[in-house]
């Protein structure tokens, strides 16, 4: 099985199986061995799926605003754990490939591989829920015609960023291109690079 084809296989199951609660406060029960790619996967298009449902909530324009002031640190935190977490399969690539020998033409890519596969869990909400959009039961036919035309680009982009991801990785297999990863080092969440927070110490 290729690589993408594993991620889409994951990503699905993920976004399935949270559906059947359809509740950001649920417990995750990830299906996978811990530490294994696998199971980081599914934690990734996890936190995506979470936080989806998160972004949908604080955007109620009567929400009340301590509750809204939570949402937000609690998204907050979603996407350092997210960013945590794509760097943690970027390690894996890494490892997988850390025997290659290395082109002397070989390329750089200005994206690492688990940056393209955090968009392509990405994807894989936004085709779930434009085919929701399809099916509602109080959505007119314009409506639907509409989300049913976004669905068909959301699945055609899916299909080229899987093809996008699969010849990364064969080049980089094959000595063609190289990964250079440089570390996110977000600055709002640490207490030393955050002016506001180190201000209060």
């Amino acid at each position: 099985m290729e690589f993408t084809e594993l991620c889409n296989r994951i990503f699905e199951q993920s976004v399935l199986n949270y559906h059947k609660a359809d509740f950001v406060d649920q417990p995750l029960c990830n299906p996978y061995p811990e530490r294994s790619i696998e199971s980081l996967l599914y934690l990734k298009n996890w936190i995506d799926t979470v936080q989806w449902h998160l972004e949908d909530i604080i955007r109620d324009p009567e929400i009340d605003p301590a509750k809204a002031l939570e949402i937000k640190r609690r998204i907050d935190k979603s996407n350092q754990d997210r960013t945590d977490l794509v760097e943690r399969i970027d390690s894996y690539f890494l490892d997988a490939y850390k025997n290659v020998e290395v082109r002397p033409d070989a390329k750089f890519n200005t994206e690492s591989p688990a940056w393209a596969i955090d968009r392509l869990s990405i994807l894989h909400l936004k085709i779930y829920h434009m085919r929701q959009e399809t099916l509602r039961a109080d959505g007119n036919e314009s409506h639907k015609a509409a989300c049913q035309e976004k669905l068909r680009i959301l699945i055609e982009q899916e299909k080229d960023l899987g093809t996008a991801i699969s010849e990364l990785l064969q080049d980089i297999a094959q000595g063609r291109k190289y990964m250079k990863v440089y570390k996110q080092m977000k600055m709002y969440n640490d207490p030393e690079l955050n002016p506001v927070l180190y201000a209060k110490k």
